[in-house]
């Protein structure tokens, strides 16, 4: 595309259209643009309007469609076209930086994530001078730039926060601080100051303030990862403007607004988070200034009122108090015991209360209200932030902290037994605070895993509980039933048998509540339970401890799918699939019934999938109820879905494939599918089914089909992401395909399995490589191997032998890894002459040696630092599907064995064979039984298959080499693998000579 005025008016015409409301004209125009988005100066017209357009509406259509183009398309992904030219690339990061600083807030605000994005892929090494070009911006004195830069480096830098340490990190980090640090520290005093030169101006305040907050959360940044010594040595400065602005008190920013917060308040909320990050972190350091930041803080929180726009900063200053109190720096700050009454009194108590807030959400805004409350990702609620004061409390002050909520709690409930009705709140109090206080420690599989020995809790639940779960009425008091309901969830771990079995029925009347709050938890409870385990590792409740109640749970389950707001209700559907898996048989007399609502649920779903995990949970349960029942009708979206289902039904079939499944086959090797990344582990396992049921069908037919397949496996292997897919199908080709249908094939694998290694090796193609080594090893022989390796370059058995298997296979993870790869290097050891005849021989020693490491030694799980988070790099920005592979992932069709590793065990027909040691016993034992002695075993044979033998004839090498290897062994190996070598021969009543 020209840059031209024809082709800006062009464009202009189609971006109006898009914000057409008619779909007929907006739709069209939407196409038009992506068909289009891959011409060169695309962007770049784009950019053009922004700048130029007289149509502000225009102008802020084309930035927004600007950043939605950097966003999916600047990345470059490994096996795929660069979908950015390289001339656009440099125009853009020339002109980018100018642009955004030079144009107004809203447009601003696009071009500023615009650069983020291009700068976590291309800052520091691909865009050197950005960071200098940004800082020069703060000498201009126009805040309006200022805080572009500002907004643009926080940005990039906010990333920091929960990057995983490397030395490419730190490497970046100092970069940056070299360039930034002090700039940003001399803005920071000079912002002060301005402030103080503006106090009687409030736009120029409200300028200033939302640079200080930006400049705030800049040093919380780019401190998290580590103390810098810069800041270290102007820490002085920092946290003494830090104090003075957190007990600023300006009249002309105080906001009328009772929801929104302030910038005076968001300014104090990061202050108060900078704080606590150096109170937790650099407690040392830090304790000059912790004392003047505890009376800032307190005095801070006793004078704030309960309005919402509050809520950030009362939560992130009871966050700052305690990080402190559970520091041992800092316990003498607590110990005194008014000082802990006054904490309860007047921060913990006050702020665990049910605002009118509170209920509005409960009511009006509930699947928000579901997310921070069940999900955790209430971190910023005032409650949240007072249920970690009192455990942190708690840390050094179990006793009195319980001692004065106690008499808290007995005063709440007795509020609430003198007028229920007016007085609910009261009792919801008590619960929280009783949840805070038993509350020790806690995960999502079991609830709460630890609590606190002074709360009686079996006592609580049967006192002021279980009364809440009988009351016949469910809609009456629906915050308390919630409270109840969620007491039994968390508490699960610690309550006995008994009394869950007594709530259960309790829950299932639940799930009738008009409430969506109320029946979501009673979904979300059963579910939990469904999962507990007992003693012997089976469900703690069983089925025919359910036995009595099927028919009511399953009835009102589906009935709260029909309950409003809860038609797309994620933790009933999962608590249904998780009801199927538990009872299992008992299900049987209700499955016609079930797949009818099932299915009518998935047609109602797939004209619009908007809740993933929902979908994924019906999924589960259809699987669950058995395949012979899954038909329906699916939209493209859940192809995944549509794979698994698939693979499952292959899977249970005998050992053929209809005619139906063999006319979809080559459907299934075509490129388009495997573009869409959800779509890969799905039709990697589809294909596995069929290779295991039908291979020779496969091969008997058209001869495109296996280059079909072996091209699918060329495009995985070559990706960093999906090599690990390209390997599980490789394996599957390898173990069930007739030999005779591959041979032709199998030295243009190894070729490009070499080439792979050469150009990109990475831990993860390792191991995988190594698996499929000596699973070609164990289905083909070792002469097999040592003579295809040999024919692509000589000596190359050696060298992979030398500088990879040997070195690398302590890497190996997994049972049945292990055992191929014991097998496969068995084999090499002793069916290989080349090892004892040739220049081969002196990797035996080695080999076998390696072999024992990889029986004795801990797994090496080491990784280096670049390729900590290939997985996450190398996959291309958002899937087009919205579902991930990670969460197509269906446990009700999925194999025995975890599918991210090998799921078959193709070592598992070794049989029991005459080992012929080097005293001349025979020795019969099964591989199964013991692998180390039987591979050691083996592996001192000194016999290999002679290849035009009959099937149980062994040759013995010759008797010189019989005096060899004791000799190798007792010469070349290291002492510690000797001795194990030695302790396997004694177990198998073997003595070496």
């Amino acid at each position: 595309m020209e840059l031209n005025d024809a082709n800006l008016q062009t464009l202009t015409e189609f971006l109006r259209k898009t914000l057409d409301p008619d779909p007929a004209v907006r739709r069209p125009a939407e196409k038009f643009l992506e068909s289009v988005e891959g011409n060169q100066n695309y962007p770049l017209l784009l950019l053009t309007l922004l700048e130029k357009s007289q149509d502000n509406v225009i102008r802020v259509c084309a930035a927004v469609t600007f950043k939605n183009y950097i966003k999916r398309n600047w990345r470059i992904v490994e096996d795929e076209p660069n979908k950015v030219s390289d001339p656009d690339r440099t125009a853009i990061k020339a002109n980018i930086v100018n642009l955004m600083l030079s144009s107004p807030e809203q447009i601003q605000k696009q071009l500023s994530d615009a650069i983020s994005i291009i700068g976590r892929e291309d800052f520091p090494q691909k865009w050197p001078d950005l960071l200098t070009e940004m800082v020069t911006r703060f000498r201009s004195g126009d805040f309006h730039i200022i805080n572009g830069v500002l907004r643009t480096a926080h940005s990039l830098f906010k990333r920091y926060r929960h990057e995983f340490k490397s030395n490419e990190l730190w490497s970046e980090i100092k970069l940056v601080l070299d360039t930034f640090a002090l700039p940003l520290t001399e803005l920071f005093k000079a912002t002060i100051e301005l402030c103080q030169t503006h106090a009687t101006d409030v736009n120029a305040l409200k300028v200033l303030f939302s640079s200080l907050t930006l400049i705030s959360k800049l040093f919380y940044s780019l401190n998290f990862q580590d103390l810098p010594e810069f800041f270290e040595d102007n820490m002085e400065t920092w946290m003494t403007n830090f104090h003075g602005l957190l007990t600023l008190d300006n009249k002309l920013l105080q906001t009328d607004d009772e929801e929104e917060a302030g910038l005076v308040e968001l300014l104090k909320s990061q202050i108060c988070d900078n704080a606590a990050l150096y109170a937790q972190k650099y407690d040392e350091e830090f304790q000059p200034y912790l004392p003047r930041f505890v009376t800032a803080i307190w005095n801070l929180l006793v004078s704030t009122g309960q309005e919402v726009k509050y809520d950030l900063l009362v939560s992130n200053a009871i966050q700052f108090l305690a990080s402190v109190c559970e520091r041992p720096h800092y316990k003498h700050l607590f110990e005194d015991q008014n000082t802990l009454t006054s904490i309860c009194e007047k921060v913990i108590v006050p702020n665990m209360e049910f605002r009118s807030a509170d209920e509005e959400a409960f009511e009006d805004n509930s699947e928000e209200y579901i997310r921070r409350d069940l999900e955790g990702s209430d971190i910023d609620t005032r409650r949240r932030a007072a249920c970690d004061l009192v455990r942190g409390l708690c840390k050094f002050f179990e006793a009195p902290v319980t001692a004065i909520f106690s008499g808290y709690v007995n005063s709440m409930l007795a509020e609430y037994a003198k007028n229920p009705g007016g007085n609910w709140k009261h009792k919801d109090a008590a619960i929280y605070l009783v949840t805070s206080l038993a509350s020790k420690a806690q995960t999502q599989k079991h609830g709460i895993t630890q609590a606190n020995e002074l709360v009686n809790l079996n006592e609580f639940f049967v006192n002021h509980i279980l009364s809440d779960l009988k009351s016949p009425n469910v809609n009456e008091f629906p915050v308390l039933k919630a409270d109840a309901i969620k007491y039994v969830m968390i508490f699960r771990s610690q309550l006995p048998k008994e009394q869950l079995l007594q709530a259960v029925p309790l829950l299932i009347a639940h799930l009738q509540a008009e409430s969506t709050v109320e029946h979501t938890y009673a979904a979300h409870a059963l579910e939990r339970l469904f999962t507990m385990r007992g003693p012997n590792n089976s469900t703690l409740i069983t089925a025919a401890e359910m036995a009595p109640f099927t028919e009511q749970l399953l009835n009102n389950l589906f009935k709260a799918l029909a309950l409003p707001g809860s038609a797309e209700n994620e933790y009933i559907m999962k608590a249904i699939m998780r009801s199927f898996s538990l009872l299992q048989e008992a299900i049987v007399p209700y499955i016609p019934t079930l797949i009818g609502q099932l299915t009518h649920k998935l047609l109602s779903v797939s004209k619009n999938p908007s809740k993933p995990h929902f979908n994924h949970y019906l999924f589960e349960s259809l699987c669950l109820l058995g395949p012979d029942h899954l038909q329906s009708q699916l939209c493209h979206q859940f192809l995944p879905y549509v794979f698994q289902v698939m693979s499952l039904l292959l899977e249970i079939h005998s050992n053929s494939i209809p005619s139906s499944y063999m006319a979809l086959f080559p459907h299934l090797l075509q490129p388009a599918l495997w573009e869409r990344t959800g779509n890969i582990p799905p039709l990697v396992r589809l294909l596995q089914a069929y290779l295991e049921k039908g291979s020779a069908t496969i091969a008997a037919s058209a001869a495109d089909k296996i280059p079909g397949l072996l091209g699918v496996f060329q495009k995985l292997i070559a990706s960093k992401a999906n090599d690990h897919q390209g390997f599980y199908l490789l394996n599957s080709i390898v173990e069930h395909m007739p030999p005779e249908s591959i041979i032709q094939y199998r030295k243009q694998i190894f070729i490009l399995l070499f080439q792979r290694l050469q150009s990109s090796k990475t831990t993860k193609f390792i191991k995988s490589f190594l698996v499929f080594v000596n699973l070609y090893c164990v289905k083909y022989g070792a002469i097999a191997l040592q003579e295809i390796f040999d024919s692509i370059q000589p000596k190359m058995f050696g060298m992979v032998l030398e500088k990879i298997i040997i070195p690398e296979v302590q890497k190996v993870s997994g049972a049945v890894e292990k055992k191929i790869c014991a097998v496969g290097i068995t084999k090499i050891l002793t069916e290989c002459p080349a090892m004892m005849d040739t220049e081969y021989t002196k990797l035996w020693t080695p080999l076998l040696q390696a072999l024992i490491g990889l029986f004795e030694l801990p797994e090496d799980d080491s990784i280096p630092d670049d390729e900590h988070f290939i997985d996450i790099e190398d996959t291309p920005g958002l899937p087009d599907s919205i579902f991930t592979a990670g969460l197509c992932r269906q446990e009700g069709a999925r194999p025995d064995r975890r599918r991210c590793r090998q799921s078959k065990d193709p070592a598992g027909s070794v049989t029991p064979q005459a080992f012929y040691c080097l005293s001349g016993k025979v020795v019969r034992v099964l591989f199964g039984i013991n692998v180390k002695i039987i591979a050691c075993l083996n592996s001192t044979a000194l016999c290999y298959r002679c290849p035009d033998a009959a099937e149980n004839k062994r040759v013995i090498l010759p008797s010189l080499l019989l005096v060899q290897v004791p000799s190798m062994l007792s010469t070349s190996l290291n002492a510690e693998a000797l001795q194990f070598l030695q302790g396997y021969l004694q177990a198998a009543t073997v003595q070496l000579v």
